[in-house]
């Protein structure tokens, strides 16, 4: 568990299957995600998470206000970017949040805390976000974080086929602080 001011990072409970299966099927959230998404896939994406918190230590944690114990999504680290793409063997931070949760903040502090968090429980030389060109809200998150934009690093995913408007990925990478 990671705590800031008004957020607590945790693992994933049952209890966040409905919410977060909420914030997936908002079209808004879902816009540059690559839309909708339905339950069971949410579930899927709960377990993976769960596996990789066991197996690595960290995940993208459910995040939760301290205030009223509400789920606002998720922030956190994975290990491994898509296959076949230049950031396959990086750790990643990323995050998502309800609708009614952005423009208040959470978002940026709660990237604060798991960047801290993965530089006092890792050895990793650097950590990358990505997201696509048209997801300014996301790009500048990563700017106001200080991170760096690595246009060596983009790539075009692999879920997507060439030209479609979710392929092009862009990368921003922190460096470990000295």
């Amino acid at each position: 568990m990671i705590g800031t001011a008004r957020l607590v990072l945790r693992g994933w409970r049952d209890e966040d299957i409905t919410p977060f299966a909420a914030l997936c099927a908002n079209p808004e959230v879902m816009t540059h995600l690559g839309g909708p998404q339905p339950r069971a896939e949410v579930e899927v994406a709960i377990t993976r998470q769960r596996a990789s918190q066991a197996r690595d230590g960290h995940c993208f944690w459910a995040i939760e206000r301290r205030e009223d114990a509400m789920f606002l999504g998720f922030c956190g680290l994975r290990d491994g970017g898509p296959a076949g793409t230049p950031v396959v063997d990086e750790l990643e931070i990323g995050w998502r949040l309800r609708r009614d949760a952005w423009g208040r903040g959470y978002a940026r502090e709660a990237a604060e805390a798991a960047l801290a968090w993965g530089w006092a429980n890792t050895a990793r030389a650097r950590i990358i976000a990505m997201t696509v060109p048209a997801n300014a809200s996301s790009w500048k998150l990563m700017e106001r974080l200080g991170m760096v934009r690595r246009g060596d690093l983009d790539f075009a995913h692999p879920a997507f086929p060439p030209g479609h408007s979710l392929s092009s990925h862009i990368v921003y990478i922190a460096e470990r602080p000295s």
